[in-house]
């Protein structure tokens, strides 16, 4: 029997179950093959849990939800799954053999909805990287390309969506960590409003509130059904975005509305971006004008300014310095420089060198950077239309340090975060969505951003990008 439905979304994986044409088990099993033919080439999951999988997807007992026997995958960094390895990219952890003791509460809600993993993908030491080549791991592969990076930190997610193993995979997002694979590897990554998805019951936010947990895709309306899924506040968090007014899978099936929307192709602090990649702007900017949108060059004056660079990178810092004790304590091992790649101890150490008042003086100014980027949108703007990264993928082993030059990775990181990171510190939701090929058959992505608490928006201007202009796939060869 054909395999092809593994190339499909997770909605038409979840009706062939209902419908009773494939059985979950089935389902599973054609993903465990394509696991097996393909992961050994990708390096998309790093801790397989297949017999788990197929027994779980046998289970009468398997939920009945809108992706009841849908294959899927955790991010080994967040998604807690009880008894379940966790390691964060961290060698040290993988040496401890470190299992998680609770469930995440996302992860009761996806295998609520019926989703079945076949267990955690690779990921960056502590996602500090937008390209995946831990220590502790040999690196996640491009499926457009192998000698390519999948982007990071979700990039064994991307890897293991775009190569098609499974069609949908848990993922997060700090500083472009969802947008990015995602953008690298030809797929859909909505980084949602702060506070959409819970980080309970062990954290309450994560790096200061510049993260955010949920997954990437192969079509917009899988993102809308598994935000449904995968939103709403839950017991003992600290804050919340509000509720929407209808699902959101109703953005995708209402009226759109014209919308005022801006765009710029070119990077803040003098960043070079690809003449592909503003290409693909410009063409998606002329897209939106056929329909219907009123389109023009302009974006909010915040981006230029470039302090608000080195506010993340205090408060990343200081997270990592937090990071790094609250994992010594877990594992039961104090974690030394030695334990560490060399960009995570400099962070840390600069970390360490950050005075509470200093700290909060950080936050408050990235507070107030928020308010002045999101004001923009209060001027009568509903989308900012920007490349999602100023670079196609880069080669492997470009995005690296060396104990002599620990920061090296974080300075040539720069071109993939440029356009990024911003709406981590504002909070705001941001969309990557494919829009064509290079000339070296890379795909390309766009990034849409809204107001605070504009998902419906961005599924909705997506979801007709999507329609108007088919997505290119990449071709795999194997079973």
């Amino acid at each position: 029997m054909s395999d092809e439905f593994l190339d499909r979304d997770a909605t038409y994986q979840a009706e062939l179950v209902r419908r009773r044409e494939l059985s979950a088990g089935e389902l599973v099993r054609a993903a465990i093959r394509r696991y097996e033919a393909r992961n050994p080439g990708l390096g998309a999951f790093i801790h397989p849990a297949l017999e788990r999988a197929l027994a779980r997807a046998e289970d009468p007992a398997l939920p009945d939800g809108p992706f009841r026997g849908v294959p899927f995958a955790m991010k080994d960094l967040g998604g807690p799954e009880a008894g379940e390895p966790h390691h964060g990219g961290l060698a040290i952890a993988k040496k401890a053999g470190y299992r998680e003791r609770e469930d995440g509460y996302l992860t009761q809600k996806f295998r609520a909805a019926g989703l079945v993993s076949l267990g955690r993908t690779n990921t960056p030491e502590l996602a500090l990287l937008p390209t995946t080549e831990p220590a502790a791991y040999p690196p996640t592969r491009n499926p457009w390309d192998p000698a390519r990076s999948a982007g990071g930190s979700s990039g064994g997610a991307a890897a293991a969506v775009a190569g098609g193993i499974v069609a949908a995979a848990h993922a997060s997002d700090g500083g472009g960590s969802i947008r990015g694979p995602a953008n690298l590897c030809g797929l859909v990554g909505l980084k949602p409003t702060r506070g959409r998805v819970s980080f309970g019951p062990a954290l309450g936010e994560r790096w200061s509130g510049f993260s955010a947990e949920f997954v990437v895709t192969r079509s917009v309306r899988d993102c809308a059904a598994l935000l449904d899924v995968a939103a709403g506040p839950m017991p003992g968090d600290p804050y919340a975005a509000a509720p929407p007014v209808a699902p959101f899978a109703s953005a995708l099936r209402g009226a759109r509305r014209a919308l005022r929307v801006g765009f710029r192709t070119d990077a803040p602090r003098g960043i070079a971006v690809d003449a592909e990649v503003a290409a693909a702007v410009v063409a998606t900017a002329r897209l939106l004008e056929e329909l219907g949108h009123e389109v023009s060059e302009a974006h909010p004056e915040a981006l230029d300014d470039a302090a608000h660079v080195g506010l993340y990178v205090n408060v990343v810092a200081a997270n990592v310095a937090r990071a790094l004790e609250s994992w010594s304590a877990r594992i039961g091992t104090q974690i030394g420089s030695g334990d560490v790649e060399p960009l995570t101890w400099a962070l840390a150490e600069r970390g360490r060198a950050i005075g509470a008042p200093e700290h909060l003086a950080n936050l408050e100014g990235v507070h107030g950077f928020g308010r002045r980027l999101a004001a923009w949108w209060e001027r009568g703007y509903d989308v900012l239309l920007t490349p999602t990264q100023a670079e196609p993928a880069p080669v492997l082993g470009w995005l690296t340090s060396t104990p002599e030059e620990p920061l090296r990775a974080f300075v040539r990181s720069a071109p993939f975060g440029v356009f990024t990171l911003p709406f981590n510190l504002s909070g705001q939701p941001s969309i990557s969505v494919p829009a064509v090929q290079n000339a070296a058959g890379l795909p390309v992505g766009v990034q849409l951003t809204a107001r605070t608490g504009g998902e419906e928006t961005l599924l909705a201007v997506a979801a007709a990008l999507e329609e108007a202009r088919p997505w290119p796939r990449v071709a795999l060869r194997g079973s």
